[in-house]
């Protein structure tokens, strides 16, 4: 009877013993997992890095390049050449010009033929058998931005504009266009807009002889 009750007792204790490792062995287990998880206790768990994003790109916007001024500043008795021998300067009284034959004319802009208290052109040619050469004077205004000559057929011809300093409310127009018969460039429609192109003047072309106007 001694014998199996000693043989239970040693199944019992060894139960008891075995039971201990295998909880221990499940815990650690359980531990094991949970430090993969989480930070040990005490601990913070480290932040994850943040994610940069790329900054936009942003191409940069050119500024728009001022409009160029319609009319060029001279200084007085400043000679421009007109092309094919004529030569244009201004004064403070008014227009000059001089053809390929050094022969040289002038327009007044104070003798009282001209009215600058509103918006006008005039108008003078000469021509030979390689072209015509226009000029004249647009007055009245301070913001001339064109002058244009129109012949017979509906050709447009744009003139170059010349000023004094300080823009006063009158400068000078030339240009070129070919060869005519008749009356040399008279029956040219002059007509003066403002830099909107607005239309300020107009004078209709006449049957003038050559260098008159």
């Amino acid at each position: 009877m001694k014998k199996y009750l000693l043989a239970a007792a040693g199944v019992v204790a060894a139960a008891v013993i075995a039971a201990p490792v295998a909880v221990g062995a499940s815990a650690g287990t359980s531990a094991a997992t949970g430090s993969a998880t989480r930070a040990p206790a005490g601990q913070t768990a480290p932040k994850a890095a943040p994610v940069k994003a790329d900054p936009a790109k942003v191409t940069p916007v050119k500024a728009a390049a001022p409009a160029a001024d319609p009319v060029r500043t001279v200084r007085p008795g400043e000679r421009v050449d007109a092309g094919q021998g004529y030569t244009v300067w201004l004064t403070r009284d008014g227009k000059h010009w001089s053809d390929p034959e050094g022969f040289e004319n002038f327009r007044s802009v104070v003798d009282g033929n001209i009215d600058r208290s509103a918006p006008g052109v005039s108008h003078q040619s000469e021509g030979n058998a390689t072209g015509v050469f226009h000029s004249g004077v647009y007055y009245g205004t301070r913001k001339a931005g064109r002058v244009e000559l129109t012949d017979a057929a509906g050709r447009r011809t744009v003139a170059t504009l010349l000023a004094l300093p300080g823009r006063p409310d009158w400068g000078v127009w030339y240009t070129r266009t070919g060869p005519v018969t008749g009356n040399h460039g008279g029956s040219f429609d002059v007509a003066l807009y403002d830099r909107r192109g607005k239309l300020l003047a107009e004078l209709p072309g006449f049957d003038f002889p050559a260098g008159r106007g």
